[in-house]
């Protein structure tokens, strides 16, 4: 059982791809896993997937599955003596020519970025530590002007902040990768380095449904059409690392938080991620900055915080884990909490399924009422219900075990999976039995409960009733 609201997102990799690891970062608070197909190929994707179905299956609670797929890797050529120094002020060609560079030059391999470029646009080498502006652009060359120089070596990435590149965002590989997930049945797919909601389009079209579609923010391009994304994605990850080389590192604070309120006003998932504990990957204890930094996401009502390399090659798997969990525990605790959470809830939309849902946590919390229990099918009704943000403990119960699994990521549900029952005074009992079951109410207790009528509509909540536990 979990009383806390916040969901954990740890990513597996070499440090944690062994059952026993697996069952440990579960047992210390891990909701979702994340395979990052940037570092693993199907076999492992699909060897990762097995080891926490059976997990699943030994905890007997239903857990998440991201896979992230990598994206276009945009990166320079090479250098004829393996790297360069660039001096302040210099020109620096990038170009269509794959013969190795020198001081003054250096092949781009991507014809879709020289193409794109205009005098005034910015690039960034080595995660910013090489900045460029282009001045003279042609559709094969570049002519460049080096606004900070640096060593620059062999393949270093490129990112273009001021640059709309017109390829999809979907390369071959994450066509494949993507395909391998589905039929594995993840529950989740996250779309990197998109710039539109177009770019969420092709893997919507594939996905069919099978999966929810995650679409990580990364660039300014995206940040700009941020309702549209939202609009067109089922969950956001708010990725910290990409997005702080392309902008200036002091407006991300403020990115983070528009976006965590712009989802929870949409009812949209939103994952915080990147360096969240950066230093457990080598210390087994935080900093004191890094604690704050994920009580800040706890705060902001971000449905969940997400490990990196903390979890996937760090010294400390398991202790990560460990740490965000008591963080997020002891903010949920804290007597600002609720009230924070309360201040900045958004105005239900005019639906039955909104309105059911702000009544519910309404009474609830009038009512003193032990848990609020959501029949749900396709996962709206739950999602609804954790848009509130109540203090109450929401238990989602849907008979479709992949909903089950795609809401573990939701901020404060608590998911069961099970038949539906038939008809209406089962529904009742069977609720109380599961909040009974699951710790969170006791004989004389009372819950309240929301569904559709007739069951097995999807979208269709409509019904609200108090019921006792007996």
């Amino acid at each position: 059982m979990r009383t806390r609201k916040v969901k954990i997102l740890a990513t597996l990799g070499p440090a944690s791809s062994d059952r026993e690891t697996i069952l440990a970062l579960f047992d210390a608070g891990a909701d979702v896993f994340r395979v990052n197909m940037s570092h693993a190929d199907h076999d492992v994707m699909r060897g990762l997937v097995a080891t926490i179905r059976d997990v699943e299956h030994a905890a007997g609670r239903p857990i998440g599955i991201l896979v992230d797929l990598q994206g276009p890797k945009l990166r320079l050529g090479t250098f004829a003596d393996g790297s360069v120094e660039l001096t302040p002020g210099q020109a620096f060609v990038l170009d269509s020519d794959p013969e190795p560079g020198d001081a003054n030059r250096v092949h781009l391999p991507h014809p879709e970025i020289l193409t794109a470029l205009e005098p005034g646009h910015r690039l960034l080498l080595d995660d910013g530590r090489v900045a460029l502006t282009a001045t003279d652009c042609e559709p094969d060359r570049t002519v460049t002007r080096v606004e900070s120089g640096a060593k620059l070596s062999d393949r270093k990435g490129v990112s273009v902040p001021d640059t709309t590149i017109g390829s999809s965002a979907l390369t071959e590989k994450d066509r494949a990768d993507l395909e391998a997930a589905l039929n594995a049945d993840v529950d989740w797919i996250a779309l990197s380095f998109i710039q539109r909601p177009e770019d969420l389009a092709e893997v919507r079209k594939i996905a069919r449904g099978r999966a929810g579609v995650l679409a990580k923010l990364e660039k300014p391009q995206a940040v700009a059409r941020l309702q549209e994304i939202i609009e067109a994605s089922d969950a956001l990850m708010v990725a910290r690392g990409d997005l702080g080389v392309e902008m200036p590192l002091e407006q991300v604070p403020g990115l983070q938080k528009q976006i965590i309120r712009a989802c929870r006003a949409a009812g949209k998932p939103v994952v915080i991620a990147t360096q969240m504990l950066e230093s457990m990957i080598s210390s087994p204890t935080p900093t004191r900055a890094e604690v704050s930094d994920v009580a800040n996401a706890v705060f902001e009502g971000a449905d969940a915080v997400m490990l990196s390399a903390e979890s996937a090659a760090g010294d400390y798997p398991v202790e990560s884990v460990a740490t965000m969990d008591s963080v997020a525990m002891e903010v949920e605790r804290d007597p600002l909490y609720n009230g924070i959470m309360r201040a900045q809830r958004a105005e239900p939309d005019a639906t039955s399924a909104d309105a059911i849902s702000a009544a519910s946590r309404q009474m609830a919390e009038t009512l003193h009422l032990s848990a609020i229990c959501c029949y749900t099918a396709s996962g709206t009704t739950a999602m609804r219900a954790a848009r509130e943000r109540p203090p109450t403990p929401i238990i989602a119960m849907s008979p479709v075990v992949a909903t089950a699994r795609r809401l573990a990521l939701v901020w404060g549900l608590h998911c069961v999976f099970g038949d539906e029952p038939g008809e209406l005074e089962g529904m009742v009992h069977r609720a109380a039995e599961v909040a009974q079951a699951e710790g969170f109410a006791k004989t004389g207790d009372r819950i309240i409960i929301t569904a559709g009528v007739p069951f097995g509509t999807p979208g269709a909540t409509n019904m609200i009733r108090i019921a006792f536990v007996e």
